[in-house]
């Protein structure tokens, strides 16, 4: 997969310490489909060459956020910072009772039987980082060579891209055979519109692309940088109206990288109810998507 820019001691803010308690009460079996878990590193060590340093946000810390804002199940999504090392990950679904599943980061050379022992451990897809500050468009022979691996497992992949990729990546999108998921509405900039070519050409993929998922969360990073971020509010609603049936929405808690506003991630549910206000659309996009994607298989 592509390797990050060698610069450990970049380090991230913790998240928000006092989340708001959310006005909005998540249905049950709310999932928060995009999350991670940091360490603690003395126990599960950051990878040599991350490309930041966070501080620890272990998954004791998730669960009570997740207890306090409402939130009954989990994604846990492998982040770069722990290379590809998955038992930070692991770990945490297998603390979690069934509640959580995960999406890994893996090498080239994974066995078959690494592949399988991922999947009894609640992995059910598989991560590449296209965002330059990751490292910029990975290997692309291996990341076909590992779709090709883990179709027949019923897995899908997440593509963390820049807004421009959308664009640029387009035959890429075309040849994958196995569903998708573009984390952060396309990482789209809210200060260029709604008729940007980026946003636009995302709706066009996931308005003919079956295939096609998109998840409506980091706010932070599609918005001009200032809490509670509500001019990304309009780039998911339009998705959202196009097609609810294969939109998810995560906390992206604890929020790397972030440099502007960190979020509140009760600000967040709450402005998860802004996006999408009718209560049938929220149990769609909380409970009955992530759990067609996550559980079932």
């Amino acid at each position: 997969m592509n390797i990050p820019a060698k610069n450990p001691n970049k380090t991230c803010m913790p998240p928000d310490p006092s989340p708001a308690k959310p006005k909005l009460v998540l249905p049950p079996g709310a999932c928060d489909a995009h999350c991670h878990v940091f360490g603690p590193a003395v126990k599960f060590p950051y990878a040599p060459d991350r490309a930041y340093t966070p501080p620890d946000a272990p998954v004791e810390a998730l669960r009570r956020l997740h207890a306090h804002i409402g939130v009954e199940r989990a994604v846990i999504v492998h982040a770069s910072c722990h290379g590809t090392d998955m038992r930070v990950t692991l770990d945490a679904i297998a603390s979690s009772q069934g509640a959580y599943r995960g999406v890994a980061c893996v090498e080239d050379g994974i066995t078959e039987r690494d592949l399988a022992a991922l999947h009894a451990g609640g992995i059910r897809g598989i991560r590449f980082n296209f965002v330059k500050h990751l490292g910029g468009v990975p290997d692309l022979g291996v990341f076909h060579r590992l779709v090709a691996r883990i179709k027949p497992m019923g897995w899908h992949v997440v593509l963390h891209f820049d807004a421009d990729d959308i664009l640029a990546q387009r035959d890429l999108l075309r040849r994958i055979d196995v569903p998708f998921i573009i984390d952060h509405m396309g990482r789209v900039k809210a200060a260029d519109g709604l008729e940007q070519r980026p946003f636009q050409s995302l709706l066009d993929l996931y308005r003919n692309n079956p295939l096609a998922w998109i998840k409506i969360c980091g706010a932070e990073r599609v918005s001009v940088g200032k809490r509670p971020f509500r001019d990304a509010v309009p780039f998911a609603q339009a998705l959202v109206a196009t097609d609810a049936a294969r939109i998810l929405w995560g906390t992206d808690w604890p929020h790397p990288n972030i440099t502007k506003d960190m979020p509140n991630d009760g600000e967040l549910v709450d402005l998860f109810g802004e996006i999408c206000p009718q209560p049938d659309l929220q149990r769609q996009i909380l409970v009955t998507n992530p759990t067609r994607m996550y559980w079932n298989g």
